[in-house]
C-alpha cells in the first residue's frame, strides 16, 4: 500500500523510465552513419572486384585468378 502512495504522490512527468523517442532517433542516426560509412569505404574494393569478374567473364579464356 505504501509503495502505491508513493507512487500516486510523484508526478507523471518525472516517471523517466524507458527510452524516450530522441533517444531512438539518435540511435537511428548513429547506424545510419555506420552504415553509410562502410558502403562509402567498401564500395571502390567491391566495384573492383566486380569489374574484375565482369572482364573474366567477357573474356571466357578461363585464366581469371
Amino acid at each position: 500500500m505504501k509503495k502505491l502512495q508513493a507512487r500516486l504522490r510523484t508526478p507523471i512527468a518525472r516517471r523517466d523510465k524507458g527510452a524516450s523517442a530522441v533517444e531512438y532517433g539518435l540511435l537511428v542516426a548513429l547506424i545510419a552513419v555506420v552504415i553509410a560509412g562502410a558502403v562509402y569505404l567498401l564500395g571502390n574494393t567491391l566495384k573492383g572486384k566486380f569489374t574484375s569478374v565482369q572482364q573474366c567473364v567477357a573474356s571466357a579464356t578461363g585464366n581469371c585468378p
